[in-house]
């Protein structure tokens, strides 16, 4: 049975986990890059993917399989596209610098591509495209990841669950950001569960044994994960590997190391981000119209019953970040706990936490 949870706002956390990068080594804005990218996961509902991965990444930076400052250099090697060592960098740092060339080569060329190598774990995959929606631009993030799932038809974690995040902006209405992985569920989420003691559902991923389990930590350490729709989600997580991977540069196809499990070597993880200017074919305005014409009419569609209204992909979780930056941020005691490790081994104090929400939290 999970802890109950206490409460701490996205501000107080951010400052906490830039305070941490930074002692660890990072220079102040990419520590305050990577702290933001967690407790925006946090604030949108993913909290596989906030502040609970401090301590590992603390770990990884600690034993020097991650570079604390990366030179990042850009080459371009078309009008419209470029390509970035990460130099086993923060995933975040590296991913926020690849968008931001994206998005930079869309302004000049109409059309962004950037292939990253030598990256690590980047978190929340939405962080990217969200940063390209902001920017009046249409942003894809692909990225290949350590294995934990079997292609379909076989048993042996070759692939990662490869997620991929679109994000789309439009005019009155909120973006739309899709952020997926290839597997059933997160392997993350599993590891969370395992955490807090929960099960995960059936039909979900095996142990290392190939056999069905409920137990979320033995698919993580060593199982697989199902792709979801069968061979449908398992060709999407190849291409995936072909985009993040075969196609940058990167490690591939079972190379890369997993974030927890394997601290023998930098993760060699592969990347790619596109920006897109949405006034190609028209003026922004008109784009922007026209995407709120299509978000109202797809949420005009009479909902299903049991259901209240037709949803918009990245709509529950923008609807979840206005809700705890309000109430704030729930934590539970597991993740405290690592959370005040942490802080301890840099001699760092720890935020204050309310053990109910916190009214008009900003």
């Amino acid at each position: 049975m999970a802890s109950a949870a206490q409460f701490g706002t996205a501000s107080s956390l951010r400052d906490f986990g830039a305070a941490i990068f930074e002692r660890l080594g990072l220079p102040a804005p990419h520590a305050v890059l990577v702290a933001d990218c967690l407790v925006r996961a946090n604030l949108r509902g993913l909290d596989s993917h906030g502040v609970a991965r401090i301590p590992i990444y603390a770990k990884r930076l600690r034993l020097g399989l991650v570079n604390p400052r990366p030179t990042l250099v850009v080459r371009q090697v078309a009008q419209s596209a470029a390509s970035l060592d990460g130099e086993d960098g923060m995933g975040m740092v590296v991913g926020t610098k690849a968008m931001d060339v994206a998005i930079g080569l869309a302004r000049d060329t109409g059309v962004g591509f950037v292939g990253v190598h030598r990256s690590t774990h980047y978190g929340m995959a939405a962080y990217y495209v969200l940063r390209a929606a902001a920017a009046d631009h249409i942003g894809f993030a692909f990225t290949n990841s350590s294995p934990g799932m079997a292609p379909f038809g076989g048993t042996k974690p070759i692939l990662g669950v490869n997620p991929l995040a679109v994000g789309v902006p439009a005019g009155r209405r909120p973006a739309i950001v899709i952020d997926m992985a290839m597997s059933e569920i997160a392997r993350g989420k599993m590891r969370l569960a395992a955490m807090h003691g929960e099960p995960i559902a059936e039909g979900l991923g095996v142990d290392k044994e190939g056999k069905p389990t409920r137990d979320g930590m033995a698919v993580f350490g060593g199982g697989a994960v199902h792709p979801f729709g069968g061979p449908k989600g398992s060709a999407l997580a190849i291409w995936m590997e072909i985009m993040g991977g075969v196609l940058t540069g990167a490690a591939f196809a079972g190379e890369m190391k997993s974030l927890y499990e394997d601290l023998s070597g930098p993760q060699r993880i592969g990347h790619v981000f596109m920006a897109i200017r949405p006034d190609l074919f028209m003026p922004l305005e008109e784009f922007k119209r026209r995407m709120d014409t299509m978000i109202e009419r797809l949420k005009d569609s009479h909902p299903v019953e049991g259901l209240d209204e037709v949803l918009m992909p990245g709509e529950p979780e923008a609807r979840r970040e206005t809700e705890r930056m309000r109430t704030g941020i729930p934590l539970t005691a597991e993740v405290l706990g690592s959370l005040r490790a942490e802080a301890e081994a840099v001699a760092l104090a720890m935020p204050e936490f309310s053990p109910t929400p916190i009214s008009g939290c900003a």
